[in-house]
């Protein structure tokens, strides 16, 4: 028989890095929200889902088993295969550790292949994120990199990270880079995936005695910052990245791939068109239209993104460091400079 685990147990053991977890519902559900790291292996697709829902509330419980138990029979063969070849320990969970983890536990037990299924299912992990979140300890001090749009912020953060240093990449949870155009070739993460990625992440840094973090603004994509982290920012050592224009815009061009998101890029424009003088806003949409992309940035850096940052700079009273360099890579390697050497990771 199959084995019930507690979510104190999964995080206990996942920590250790001895799980695989299995989301066994439907792929519209675990796109919605999952527990980070998981894989999607669905007993229902959406549609096999939605027929069970209108049965079981249309017709009966027992007709809704009925019909269930005719799907889960003619996929079970491809649902072992798949299975089969995960190694190591597994556990399984749906929403609140009911029928489909508890079906797909039993199916693998008697075939063999040892599942753990998860108490309360995804409900209980959801519950224990919202419960951290509201006790979260943060690392005592952040440096903060803030700069144009275009300064390499991001890509400074993951250069330092992969460096070993204590990083919050806000950006990466969010699954969007926070400005208008932030979505593009992204997914975008709710705000339940996002705070499941940042307490998952700073759990790692309990130890830290600082992170590293970007000058983000309190909303990014669909996911709202928590008050904690927004002070921390607030408070932080704030470095302020300056590039020359080029550089920024190559930056972008490499980022953002504009070929390859055209009609992205034009939909993003229109949200803020009315908000550059005319003149420029069509020369803007004329570049973006005939494919003339640094052009257009490099307009848009101009005339929209540079004067809303330097006015937001101008309303800042605390004390600044400047970091002028010529590429990102002098910057990040002045941006090292400033962090406490005796505690790098």
């Amino acid at each position: 028989m199959f084995q019930d685990i507690t979510i104190e147990q999964l995080l206990a053991r996942r920590t250790k890095g001895e799980l695989t977890l299995i989301d066994v519902r439907s792929p519209s559900e675990y796109q919605e929200n999952t527990i980070p790291g998981s894989l999607n292996i669905p007993i229902f697709d959406d549609a096999e889902r939605a027929e069970i829902g209108t049965i079981y509330k249309q017709v009966s419980v027992e007709a809704a088993k009925e019909r269930g138990l005719e799907i889960v029979s003619a996929k079970l063969p491809a649902f072992i295969r798949t299975f089969a070849q995960i190694k190591g320990p597994k556990v399984v969970f749906c929403w609140r550790g009911g029928m489909r983890s508890k079906t797909s536990a039993t199916v693998l037990d008697l075939m063999g292949i040892k599942a753990s299924r998860l108490i309360g299912g995804i409900r209980t992990y959801r519950q224990w994120v919202v419960s951290t979140l509201e006790e979260l300890e943060l690392p005592p001090a952040a440096y903060v990199i803030n700069g144009n749009t275009g300064s390499g912020k991001t890509l400074i953060l993951r250069r330092l990270m992969a460096e070993g240093y204590p990083v919050l990449d806000l950006e990466a949870m969010a699954g969007h880079r926070g400005s208008i155009f932030g979505h593009i070739g992204l997914r975008a993460n709710n705000q339940k995936s996002f705070e499941a990625l940042l307490v998952e992440q700073v759990l790692t840094l309990q130890d830290a005695p600082y992170v590293l973090i970007e000058g983000e603004s309190k909303r990014i994509g669909k996911a709202v910052l928590p008050e904690p982290v927004v002070q921390m920012k607030e408070a932080g050592t704030q470095l302020f990245i300056e590039l020359p224009l080029e550089e920024r815009v190559r930056h972008i061009l490499e980022d953002y791939q504009p070929m390859q998101h055209k009609d992205a890029l034009m939909q993003a424009f229109k949200h803020i068109k009315n908000r550059i003088h005319t003149p420029i806003a069509k020369e803007i949409e004329a570049n973006l239209l005939i494919g003339q992309y640094e052009r257009a940035v490099k307009l848009l850096l101009e005339h929209y993104y540079d004067p809303r940052y330097a006015h937001a700079m101008s309303q800042y009273e605390g004390e600044q460091i400047v970091i002028q360099a010529g590429t990102i890579e002098e910057a990040i390697e002045a941006v090292r400079a400033q962090l406490p050497k005796k505690n790098q990771r």
